[in-house]
C-alpha cells in the first residue's frame, strides 16, 4: 500500500470517527460544563445513572428504524420503577377490553368494596396527567398480576415483574379484587377474586439500598432498604414499552400490543396531554409536574409546538421519565429514557431526597440539550 493511500485511508478513518462521535449527542451532552449536567456525572456511580437515546431515522419511504445510544445501561442493576409501571397497566387495560365484546374506552366498571362505577377512558387520562396511583390500582385490579406478567414476556418485554399495587391497604395481598364491567347500567361481565402467584425475591445487585431506613413507627432501622420483592422494570423494558406504542409497525406482530388504532390513539393523546387540559388546577399541576425532561425544574408553560409522550415516576429518591419527544415546526424528533437516584444520607422512606437540587434540575438540562441538538 503507498504512503498516499495509507493516507487516504486514515484520512477516511478519522472522518468516520470524528461523525461517529458528532452524532453520538448524548455523549456529547453528558460531556457537558453545565452544573446540572456535571454535578450528577462527577458522581454517576453514586446516582446510579442509566441513560437510553434513541435517535428515530425515516427512510425515503418513511419507513422508521432506530438508533440507540446508551450510558451505563445495565439489566441486572436493580432499580425502583415507581410509577413508570402505570404504563403498562394502562396499555394492556385496553388490550384486555379488545378480547370482550360490546367494550370500549368508554365502557364503565366497578370495583369489590366500591360502588362508584368508574370508566376505563378517565382512569387512563388521570394516570398520564398527574399519575394518579388510585387509577392506576383500579385498572390494575381488571388486569391482575398474573396477566400483566404473562403479556409482557409475551411481547418480548422481559425482564418485567409487577409484585404490588401503588396503593391501597394492602397493597402486596396476592389476592385481586372481583371487578364488574357495566354496558347501559346493565352488568356485562364480572372477573371474580382471583389469589396470583406468590413474589420471590429478585436475585439482582441493587436490590438493598443505603444504610438505613424509617419504619411504621418512624424509627431508623440500621440496614439496608430491602427492594428485592417490589416491582421490577429495567430501562430498556420500559424504554421498549414506548416504542412499541410509538412506532408499532417496527415491530413484528407478536411484539405489538393488540389494541385498536383508536385505543392507540387514544393512549398517545393522554400521554402528552397536560394537567390543565385533562381538568387540573394549572398551578397545582404545572404543565412539567409530569414532564421532566426538559421542563420538570420549571413551572413555565411548554410551548404548543412541543408534544411530550411520557410517562414518569419517582418515589425512595429515583426518579424515571420515558419519552418521545417531538417538535414538528423545529423537526425535532426523538427518544430519551434515564433513571437516577438522588438520596445523600442514605436513608430510606424519611422523605429526604434531593429531587428538586439534583434529580430535576439533571432530567430537565438533560432534555434540552438533547432537544437543541436535534434541532434541524
Amino acid at each position: 500500500m503507498s504512503s498516499i493511500t495509507k493516507i487516504f485511508s486514515l484520512l477516511i478513518l478519522v472522518f468516520i470517527f470524528s461523525c461517529s462521535s458528532y452524532r453520538n449527542h448524548l455523549k456529547n451532552v453528558l460531556n457537558s460544563t453545565n452544573p446540572k449536567i456535571k454535578g450528577v456525572m462527577d458522581n454517576a456511580k453514586q446516582h446510579e445513572l442509566q441513560i437510553i437515546y434513541t435517535e428515530i431515522i425515516r427512510d425515503k419511504n418513511g419507513k422508521v428504524s432506530f438508533k440507540d445510544y446508551t450510558y451505563n445501561l445495565n439489566t441486572t442493576n436493580y432499580f425502583y420503577p415507581a410509577s413508570t409501571i402505570k404504563l403498562p397497566i394502562a396499555i394492556l387495560a385496553l388490550e384486555k377490553l379488545n378480547t370482550i365484546d360490546n367494550t370500549s374506552v368508554n365502557t364503565e366498571f366497578s370495583i369489590e368494596g366500591n360502588n362508584e362505577k368508574l370508566k376505563f377512558a378517565d382512569e387512563i387520562s388521570k394516570v398520564f396527567a398527574v399519575s394518579d396511583n388510585a387509577a392506576s390500582t383500579n385498572l390494575f385490579e381488571f388486569i391482575r398480576f398474573d396477566y400483566i406478567n404473562q403479556k409482557m414476556t409475551e411481547k418480548g418485554l422481559s425482564p418485567f415483574r409487577m409484585s404490588h399495587r401503588l396503593s391501597g391497604v394492602d397493597p402486596r395481598n396476592p389476592l385481586v379484587k372481583s371487578t364488574t364491567l357495566f354496558k347501559e347500567d346493565q352488568v356485562l361481565i364480572e372477573f371474580s377474586s382471583k389469589l396470583n402467584q406468590e413474589v420471590t425475591a429478585l436475585k439482582l445487585s441493587g436490590t438493598h439500598k443505603g444504610v438505613g431506613y424509617l419504619n411504621g413507627e418512624g424509627k431508623v432501622v440500621n440496614e439496608s432498604f430491602d427492594f428485592s420483592k417490589r416491582n421490577y422494570y429495567p430501562l430498556q423494558s420500559l424504554h421498549s414499552t414506548l416504542k412499541r406504542i410509538v412506532f408499532p409497525e417496527a415491530f413484528k406482530e407478536e411484539e405489538r400490543f393488540k389494541i385498536t388504532e383508536n385505543d392507540r390513539q387514544f393512549l398517545l393523546y393522554s400521554m402528552q396531554n397536560l394537567p390543565k387540559n385533562a381538568g387540573y388546577d394549572a398551578t397545582e399541576y404545572y404543565d412539567g409536574y409530569c414532564k421532566f425532561f426538559m421542563f420538570g425544574d420549571t413551572q413555565e408553560n411548554i410551548p404548543p409546538s412541543i408534544k411530550i409522550y411520557n410517562k414518569v415516576g419517582n418515589a425512595y429518591g429515583t426518579m424515571i421519565d420515558c419519552a418521545y419527544i417531538v417538535d414538528a415546526e423545529n423537526k425535532v424528533e426523538f427518544m430519551l429514557s434515564a433513571t437516577i437516584i438522588a438520596n445523600n444520607n442514605g436513608i430510606f422512606n424519611d422523605n429526604v431526597y434531593e429531587y428538586d437540587t439534583v434529580s430535576l434540575p439533571f432530567l430537565a438540562e438533560l432534555g434540552r440539550q438533547l432537544y437543541e441538538r436535534n434541532k434541524r
